[in-house]
């Protein structure tokens, strides 16, 4: 007979609002990284994953670090975040790191250890570096970061002389993350799961239009060179190029004009670019097509235009190994998942290229990074379900790779 994991989902869901009480904010969810708040967050963890028989500690970059077992086998990395964005949700992140205590609470005996990762920081909000928690644990943080953190890290009780010691182990066979999707796909589709296939592809850009400013009331249109004007005729652009590519996601998601007054034309304006896809090419060629139609409506209104690329992630893939032994559980535990691409980051993303890793969404409403995110018990209960079965696979069978 198959196991009830409603009482379990209900406790899941209760965990994570009473961790979202620990705020920087009264009345919001704020929690950015190595905040004071996120004492309390270690310290009901810890309560939990001790009762679990773990052994608990915070490492130098703040991630919370639970293992069971000898620490001698081949182990399982299961976590998420611990932060949010300012005046958040309940459930991004931290969801993943409750059910990995519940995955630990329903444990028993296994042919490997685990370990349950709360990471300290993933969205970049407190110091605009995102990932210093994951980056930690694969040795990624350079001695620039950690000297921009260091303080934060010194006022949290920590010692960042000691971050070489945040890497994971060399033990590490696999690492498993289960997020909400923050995104209406499972939604309207009413699914509860999805598996993940790979991690978009994602750049971000600065464009500049340089015009002249004018006055609104005495400059003809044959005589404008209207910066804004230019900027939402390239905005167009973007939208059109995601309608008409699939599977592209591309953003401009603000645009500033100067000087920004009503009555004046605007000399210069600034728009932003975020745009995704599951392939990498595909992303590159779209952000190639979209800066000559920059410089190509420039040319044509007189205009000059600059583009600077600010960031470049690449697609990352799932292991393949990991994400079918992930989807077989989901199917055994009797919630077939959705395979699909994230168009958000996460952990998982930083992890993959140094231990294979497998993603499982969990179906969430209201949106997400506000505070109407929201999950459905059925679904969590169908996620513990879908992460439990794939650990006791894992253990009769053995890890992928270990």
């Amino acid at each position: 007979m198959s196991r009830d994991w409603s009482s379990a989902a209900r406790l899941c869901i209760a965990r994570c609002r009473e961790l979202a009480s620990f705020t920087e904010e009264p009345g919001r969810i704020t929690r950015t990284y190595l905040s004071p708040p996120m004492h309390h967050v270690h310290r009901a963890l810890r309560g939990w994953l001790q009762r679990c028989g773990a052994a608990v500690s915070i490492d130098a970059a703040g991630n919370l670090r639970a293992l069971l077992g000898p620490g001698n086998r081949p182990r399982l990395l299961i976590g998420s975040h611990l932060d949010t964005v300012p005046n958040a949700g309940a459930f991004d992140g931290i969801l993943g790191v409750v059910l990995g205590v519940a995955m630990l609470e329903a444990a028993g005996e296994l042919t490997f250890d685990v370990e349950v990762v709360g990471f300290s920081e993933e969205e970049g909000v407190r110091y605009g570096i995102p990932f210093i928690g994951s980056r930690a644990a694969v040795g990624l943080l350079d001695q620039g970061t950690i000297a921009t953190i260091s303080a934060a890290i010194r006022d949290f009780g920590l010692d960042p002389a000691e971050m070489p010691a945040a890497r994971i182990s060399p033990k590490a066979a696999a690492f498993l993350e289960v997020h909400i999707e923050q995104g209406p796909v499972l939604e309207n589709l009413d699914l509860p799961l999805g598996v993940v296939t790979a991690i978009a592809a994602q750049s971000r850009a600065e464009i500049v239009f340089q015009g002249s400013a004018a006055h609104a009331g005495t400059t003809p249109a044959a005589h404008r060179k209207d910066a804004l004007a230019a900027a939402c005729e390239w905005v167009g652009a973007v939208e059109r190029a995601m309608v008409e590519t699939p599977g592209l996601m591309a953003t401009a998601g603000r645009i500033t004009a100067e000087p920004g007054a009503r009555n004046v034309i605007a000399g210069r304006a600034t728009a932003t670019l975020d745009i995704r896809h599951a392939s990498g090419d595909v992303r590159t060629e779209a952000l190639e097509r979209l800066t000559d139609c920059a410089h190509a409506i420039a040319l044509r209104r007189g205009l000059d235009v600059s583009v600077e690329i600010q960031s470049a992630a690449p697609a990352t893939a799932m292991d393949s190994a990991l994400t079918d032994v992930l989807a077989a559980a989901a199917a055994a535990s009797g919630t077939p998942a959705l395979r699909m691409v994230s168009g958000a980051g996460h952990d998982a993303m930083i992890l993959a290229p140094h231990v294979p890793s497998t993603m499982l969404f969990v179906r969430s409403s209201g949106g997400s990074h506000c505070p109407e995110e929201s999950v459905r018990e059925r679904d969590v209960a169908a996620a513990l379900a879908c992460g439990f079965e794939f650990m006791m696979r894992s253990s009769r069978e053995g890890l992928p790779h270990a």
